[in-house]
């Protein structure tokens, strides 16, 4: 195990990571979407297949990117617009599936 997982494996909160990382952030942000800056995190993670063969500071920086880019989703967004957890992505589906369009109301001569 490398010093760079070891160092990973004491972090707990999204705060840990944020400090760690040496991102800024407003606490207000975090306090409202920590679970979901953590798991955009995992998800920008999984998708990039370029970590293997990087040594702890190239992963690092790649882990840096990633943590980033997650926190800032949900500095322009919110986690129901983004949609981090299932249960966001299947109440769009549900939301999406009662959708009727305006025309089929009102006939199709507007």
């Amino acid at each position: 195990m490398s010093d760079f997982t070891d160092d990973l494996d004491d972090l707990e909160t999204a705060e840990d990571f944020l400090r760690f990382f040496q991102v800024g952030y407003d606490q207000r942000v975090v306090n409202v979407n920590r679970l979901h800056i953590l798991q955009r995190f995992h998800d920008y993670l999984g998708a990039d297949s370029g970590l293997e063969g990087l040594d702890d500071s190239g992963m690092a920086d790649r882990y840096r990117v990633h943590l980033e880019r997650a926190y800032q989703d949900f500095v322009v967004s919110t986690a129901i617009a983004e949609k981090t957890f299932k249960v966001h992505k299947e109440e769009a589906r549900k939301m999406a599936d009662r959708f009727v369009p305006l025309d089929s109301l009102l006939g199709s001569s507007v």
